[in-house]
């Protein structure tokens, strides 16, 4: 079962705002076995948007469209909705009654006739209730295709799908029972993973899918499994996942994509009772900031030292000038001494440290553009390791930030 997803604004267009709605409404659609077949964005154009619902009609069995359905003259949604389904407004009393209480509960003013007039909605639509806000969504249906359209703000549009169009959409279809795992894997970039995995995704059940979700310092791969038994479609995938693990289980972090890496490694000090820190230099805090993007990481994570210049390094950190001069401050031994620095000054199990040239241009190293050296201290020593991370420059603080992470989850496995 297909369905389309269709934003109505020219602020998307003109990259004014972001479209967030439509990933949430695949998401919610793809939980119940709706497959979306493709997103569109199209103009606030009367024209636009009738060619698009024709476009769609009998292609895909369901379209949902958001945005458009405001009180000002801009917004044409519902007009042209009344025109492609050869319809007009009415008033709906209910509407106009939950638009009035709205308005003078929450701006605590008479509600006005613009404001009133959100209750007009075509003749044969079925209203959606929208309890946080003052546009109805509609529900339509035309030959094979039903159109579902919702208000453009987020919020709203969140609510309605929930609570309105996900329990109409399971009542009204029969629908496969869809299943995604996700293996989140560090260390090894896409092409490595592929080589490793060749011969087990050439041997995969033909209604298992696979995918390689990329960014830096890490590779997600994705299982889709489809069928009509719930079931079935669940052991095929673990018996999968397993033979995987028996492949790649090194580089193997976890199982679920909604957890990045610093919110597995949190779990896993907070469970073994220990703590880390950083000195970061040409990362700049950016891994202080993955670690606390997590609540309640000041159980594990006790603090960065962003000591960016040279200079700062020897008076933050105490690092000898005399090992700088000899050593280079982009080097293997600086790494590993400004990790065992942090994890002095914080009193931590184990501290990370970068040092590197991030780009475009040279710093106070002669180290070529992207080279970055990771340290960690353990509580048992410490070493480094030298990446060479390219460009641009967001991608090696990212990567580097990501490597930095991936270093303390494989010594925290060792113990």
């Amino acid at each position: 079962m297909k369905a389309a997803v269709v934003t109505v604004g020219d602020e998307i267009l003109i990259g004014q705002i972001t479209d967030t709605n439509s990933g949430y409404i695949a998401k919610a659609l793809d939980k119940i076995g709706i497959s979306v077949y493709e997103m569109l964005s199209v103009s606030d154009d009367r024209r636009h948007i009738l060619d698009t619902l024709a476009m769609l009609q009998n292609r895909v069995a369901v379209v949902i469209i958001t945005g458009g359905l405001g009180p000002t003259k801009d917004d044409i949604t519902k007009t042209t909705f009344c025109e492609y389904f050869d319809d007009h407004l009415v008033r709906n009393a209910d509407v106009e009654a939950h638009v009035v209480e709205l308005i003078e509960k929450a701006l605590k003013r008479p509600a006005s006739q613009i404001n009133k007039d959100q209750a007009l909605v075509p003749s044969k639509a079925t209203v959606l209730h929208n309890a946080v806000g003052t546009a109805p969504g509609m529900w339509m249906k035309k030959a094979d295709t039903v159109y579902i359209s919702l208000p453009g703000v987020p919020y709203e549009m969140k609510y309605i799908v929930d609570t309105e169009v996900i329990p109409r959409l399971i009542e009204a279809y029969e629908r496969p029972f869809i299943l995604h795992q996700t293996i989140m894997t560090y260390g090894q970039g896409e092409s490595t993973v592929a080589e490793r995995i060749e011969s087990w995704e050439v041997n995969l059940p033909k209604f298992i899918k696979l995918a390689y979700l990329p960014s830096p310092g890490k590779v997600r791969l994705r299982l889709s499994g489809t069928g009509v038994d719930e079931t079935s479609v669940r052991l095929a995938i673990d018996h999968e996942v397993s033979k995987l693990r028996d492949i790649i289980g090194d580089i193997i972090v976890g199982f679920n994509e909604d957890e990045p890496l610093e919110v597995i490694l949190g779990r896993m000090l907070t469970e073994k009772g220990l703590t880390v820190s950083a000195a970061e230099s040409c990362t700049g805090g950016r891994i202080g900031t993955l670690f606390t993007s997590v609540a309640g990481s000041s159980v594990y994570f006790k603090g960065s030292a962003v000591t960016y210049s040279t200079d700062s390094k020897i008076s933050v950190l105490g690092i000898e000038h005399q090992l700088i001069d000899i050593f280079s401050v982009v080097s293997a031994k600086i790494a590993e001494v400004m990790a065992l620095k942090a994890k002095k000054m914080f009193g931590t199990d184990y501290a990370v440290s970068t040092t590197g040239n991030a780009g475009p241009a040279k710093g106070d190293s002669a180290a070529g553009v992207g080279v970055v050296f990771i340290g960690i201290a353990t509580p048992t020593g410490a070493y480094s390791i030298k990446c060479e991370l390219g460009q641009p420059r967001e991608k090696v603080i990212e990567r580097a930030a990501n490597k930095a992470l991936e270093l303390i989850y494989q010594e925290i496995l060792k113990n």
